[in-house]
């Protein structure tokens, strides 16, 4: 789509609060990695819950250049046949806008024993080393070299072994289970990464043929299988949507029941919630946050799952700049995520940011300003604040949040925020009540 057509802004009124119920998409870091390792046999792999966001468009987009055949059967359903693919070179310039896309050197490395693809992009959020991914890599027989910006793996066989994690990491224990999953023997991840996604590509894969046990724990064994088949699956809901719409009900002194979530995964996120002083109902498959009082100040430290989810941090951030005292925040996953804090101080937050920590005090609440979206779970937590704002806010770049939120700016109208998309904020602000303050 031409910058001229894309709609890069939202207008938002605040002061309303959020009510009602939201139905959670699809996760977009599992179907990122599900996408990828769905190339992985040559029969029709049926994926449900996709998620409608431009991460895994520019994802199928890639696969396409390379020959992939995806059909789409309707806004969240898509067929994949990895049959035809006809080079193992991915070059698009899109594919590294997303991080995602190491995932296809794990899936092409373990289908076809070679792959170049582009180092990994997203959000300028913090360094993402791939260090851990080219050790599990070499650890199984690849030789691999990163030049130009360009990652190459080549193995004349692939076979396995016992891989100890320096670090917990998401990124590579996928990217390892993807190119262990056909090698020769029985491979083992130490210190893996637990998040839900880790599992859900398990499970994924295992539905193909594969033989993976332990996901979810920290040592996955992996015992490797000559080929993968066809298999129908459905990709689970989005953990960080559904808190992001959790913190929307807190900020705004909601009420709100997130529906198709696995409240299991929101533990850590409903843990803090009520620590603020809200209320959390949960069902078997839907949670109801319900924030009728002042928030009160606490401490939040990110860390791996079932910790506290770095992706959450910006939202928690924007609630405890408006709760009753002092808090802190101490991030331990990225070293760039506070970009957000001087948006929100224009807004009259009052934070200050030392080293890994941000040390918050409360106010009684923000003003609408002018705010540009430095990354994805930062533009969203911007929009929540925008929400609570006295005034109007305008907020550009949000290309970033729809990185990863489907529809978010219908999903908020649903709930009652008077928020509107533009690609012409003077024209918007004139022929409406709104004023931009």
């Amino acid at each position: 789509m031409s910058s001229k057509t894309d709609k890069d802004h939202y207008i938002i009124n605040g002061g309303r609060a959020l009510n009602g119920e939201v139905v959670i998409g699809g996760a977009k870091n599992a179907a990122l990695a599900i996408i990828a390792a769905s190339i992985m046999t040559d029969e029709t792999v049926t994926i449900e819950n996709i998620p409608d966001v431009r991460d895994t468009n520019v994802m199928m987009e890639a696969l396409e250049g390379i020959g992939v055949r995806i059909n789409r059967l309707d806004r969240h359903t898509i067929q994949v046949n990895g049959s035809q693919v006809e080079n193992v070179n991915i070059d698009t310039e899109n594919i590294r806008k997303i991080r995602a896309s190491y995932y296809l050197v794990g899936a092409l490395l373990g289908k076809y024993r070679h792959a170049e693809v582009p180092l990994p992009g997203g959000c300028d959020i913090g360094s993402r080393p791939i260090d851990q991914h080219v050790k599990g890599f070499r650890a199984l027989g690849a030789s691999v070299n990163i030049k130009g910006g360009v990652v190459r793996a080549h193995a004349d066989r692939l076979s396995a072994a016992h891989i100890y994690m320096d670090v917990v990491t998401v990124g590579a224990t996928i990217n390892i289970m993807l190119s262990a999953v056909m090698a020769e023997g029985k491979t083992i991840i130490e210190n893996a990464a637990k998040e839900p996604h880790v599992v859900d590509v398990a499970n994924f894969l295992n539905s193909m043929g594969a033989n993976i046990k332990g996901a979810g724990t920290d040592v996955i064994r992996i015992k490797g299988v000559e080929r993968l088949h066809s298999c129908t699956y459905s990709v689970i809901p989005d953990q960080i949507e559904a808190g992001t719409f959790m913190y929307a009900a807190a900020i705004t002194g909601g009420d709100i029941t997130i529906r198709n979530i696995i409240p299991k995964h929101l533990e850590s996120i409903s843990a803090k919630l009520e620590e603020i002083g809200c209320s959390i109902e949960e069902y078997d498959d839907a949670v109801r946050v319900t924030a009728s009082e002042k928030l009160q100040p606490t401490h939040i430290k990110t860390l791996p799952y079932p910790g506290y989810p770095t992706d959450m941090q910006p939202q928690a951030g924007v609630a405890l700049a408006l709760a009753g005292g002092v808090s802190t925040i101490t991030e331990s996953i990225f070293e760039n995520r506070f970009k957000y804090v001087d948006e929100l101080m224009r807004m009259g937050a009052n934070i200050r940011v030392e080293g890994n920590t941000a040390i918050i005090d409360g106010v009684e609440g923000f003003t609408g300003a002018h705010l540009v979206v430095p990354d994805l779970r930062a533009g969203a937590a911007l929009v929540l604040a925008a929400l609570a704002a006295e005034g109007t806010t305008v907020i550009d770049n949000v290309r970033l949040i729809e990185r990863g939120y489907e529809d978010f700016d219908r999903k908020i109208r649903n709930l009652g925020g008077d928020i509107v998309k533009t690609d012409d904020v003077r024209m918007e602000v004139k022929k409406s009540k709104f004023k931009v303050v």
